[in-house]
């Protein structure tokens, strides 16, 4: 990579409204400084380290206003599942290219194409340099109250494992940079992947230990945000015993969860360990104009059709029932159709908090996924774009604000969670089961599932059946916040899975007695595929061409 970096200045003209769920962080800088002002003052060192917070709204499901982020510029990486589906044939990242990818073609999974829409290289090396060079100038140049240098120091380091965290579990070999800046030479090797565990480790150590602790969202990262993040890195590293130790330090700090399933997802809602929040008069992102109903653009003004992404048969066919039994859907598995209207009442809440279907409640209306509905449906290929009609007969409702009525036109502001506590329970599980502590996970596991939000009995079963649940655990609790692709790739599980399947949907026609009828309908025009290959992103060919020192991983040569 480029040894030359950009060094963070403090001018106007680079002032950045960064957002917080309590009062904004104060960016706007008051003049040029030399290295040596800046960081011999406290509040410029905070305000240098403001910055960053808009790297966690960048690298999470927000991303860049749309659904579009650093972790998977195609939208949510759940489309490059069966569980979710976008349903435009536009040659867009928020149409065809997420089908595309998913199908997993010869000519299609190509280096350039991989990095294009999933690498990361480039951008959080970008980032890291500049992290590494904010602790370096902060050792060298401040002279402020010491407990005050190691918090900004945490935050930094915080940021530097953060964007570890994102290679690390795309990439097998990993060029290791840190704030030693004699390190940055024009060819340098690349070290093996743990080697970035480790600095991750020892970042995240320190920010657990160094940041204030407290279990309320605010304004910047917290101890509880540190441990939470390294509970979650370190399942990717397969150091067990220390995502467990993570995990354990989060739940002593007292956190909870709440009795309703939207609090985490509100501003400063419990639940929520880290928060990234927006406001009209700061910064505002667009998800709910892109993901909402299409009805919504004629009920409330919606000036994007909406409906860009849809949940599918499959995501809905994971859920239980209220009272922990499976539904056998093979009365709606029929192409020919059926009249018999799918058991939606009878699932468990999360389902209804993920997920509407036609007749769901919405705002002050009723959802009509229906031929020729209020919202609509379209046959996938049929249509360049979605304009706000589903292809699979749903939308998604989790992520989504229902109390945008769009009365400021696209703007959306409701907060991006990027970690939350019913997560960290989940890390706890895993990483217990891992050490044989199976009685410890299975408690952990039963704690999501039987909360009073969700209600579900709690499992009495053992062995490779306790694994089984928690990865059920994971796709139902944390759908559609990012995690279940990567966790299906770290559990070598994706490649068995994604291959030689198609996604499906219900297409739904309302009879003239009002009545419905459910067509089974595959929303894909051939099998998804991910080669193995897929289980590592190839390092770009700029980076190949500076740094002679590297070479490509082997598999994609």
């Amino acid at each position: 990579m480029k040894t030359k970096f950009n060094i963070l200045l403090l001018t106007l003209a680079a002032a950045m409204p960064l957002v917080s769920c309590d009062d904004y962080l104060d960016t706007t800088p008051t003049d040029s400084a030399s290295d040596k002002l800046i960081w011999s003052n406290y509040e410029y060192a905070q305000l240098q380290a403001n910055y960053m917070y808009e790297d966690i709204k960048l690298i999470g499901v927000y991303g860049t206003g749309y659904g579009c982020s650093r972790d998977c510029s195609i939208g949510l990486s759940e489309s490059l599942t069966d569980l979710f589906k976008y349903g435009g044939y536009n040659y867009t990242s928020l149409n065809r290219i997420p089908s595309e990818m998913a199908y997993g073609g010869v000519s299609t999974l190509t280096n350039g194409y991989v990095d294009t829409y999933l690498g990361a290289w480039g951008t959080m090396y970008s980032y890291i340099s500049t992290a590494n060079q904010c602790i370096a100038n902060l050792k060298k140049f401040g002279t402020f109250d010491d407990d005050d240098k190691a918090v900004i120091e945490a935050e930094f380091r915080f940021f530097r494992a953060l964007y570890y965290s994102v290679l690390a579990k795309r990439y097998p070999e990993l060029i290791i940079y840190t704030d030693n800046m004699d390190e940055y030479t024009k060819d340098k090797a690349a070290s093996p992947v743990a080697d970035a565990y480790e600095l991750i480790y020892q970042d995240l150590t320190f920010a657990g230990k160094t940041l204030p602790v407290s279990t309320t969202p605010n304004s910047r990262l917290t101890s509880g945000a540190a441990y939470a993040l390294l509970s979650r890195v370190m399942l990717y590293a397969e150091r067990w015993a220390d995502a467990k130790y993570a995990a354990e330090q989060v739940m002593a700090q007292g956190y909870s969860m709440p009795t309703d399933l939207e609090t985490p997802f509100t501003n400063g809602g419990e639940g929520a360990i880290f928060q990234f929040c927006f406001d009209l008069t700061a910064q505002t992102h667009q998800f709910d104009a892109y993901y909402s109903p299409g009805g919504d653009k004629a009920a409330y003004g919606n000036p994007v059709s909406g409906g860009y992404g849809c949940p599918t048969q499959e995501m809905v066919e994971s859920f239980e029932k209220a009272d922990g039994t499976k539904v056998d859907w093979s009365t709606w598995h029929n192409v020919d159709g059926t009249n018999v209207t799918p058991p939606y009442a009878e699932l468990e809440p999360r389902f209804h908090h993920t997920i509407l279907y036609n007749g769901a409640a919405w705002k002050d209306r009723t959802i009509e996924s229906f031929v020729g509905g209020a919202d609509g449906w379209l046959e996938w290929m049929k249509g360049d774009m979605c304009d706000g009609k589903s292809t699979t007969g749903y939308y998604l409702r989790k992520l989504v604000d229902e109390n945008n009525m769009f009365a400021d036109g696209a703007k959306s502001i409701k907060p991006y969670t990027f970690i939350r506590y019913a997560e960290v329970l989940l890390n706890y599980a895993e990483a217990c089961y891992m050490l044989g502590e199976t009685s410890e996970a299975l408690a952990k596991v039963n704690d999501v599932r039987t909360r009073p939000a969700v209600g579900l009995p709690a499992l009495t079963i053992s062995g490779e059946k306790i694994m089984d649940a928690i990865r059920q655990e994971r796709k139902v609790e944390l759908a559609y916040e990012g995690h279940y692709y990567w966790d299906m790739r770290r559990w070598r599980l994706a490649h068995t899975a994604f291959t030689g399947v198609r996604a499906h949907g219900l297409k739904i026609e309302q009879n003239a007695n009002g009545s419905f009828t459910y067509f089974y309908v595959t929303v894909d025009d051939q099998d998804r595929n991910f080669p193995e290959k897929m289980y590592s992103c190839p390092i770009p060919e700029s980076e190949l061409d500076n740094n002679k020192a590297i070479t490509q991983i082997s598999i994609w040569n």
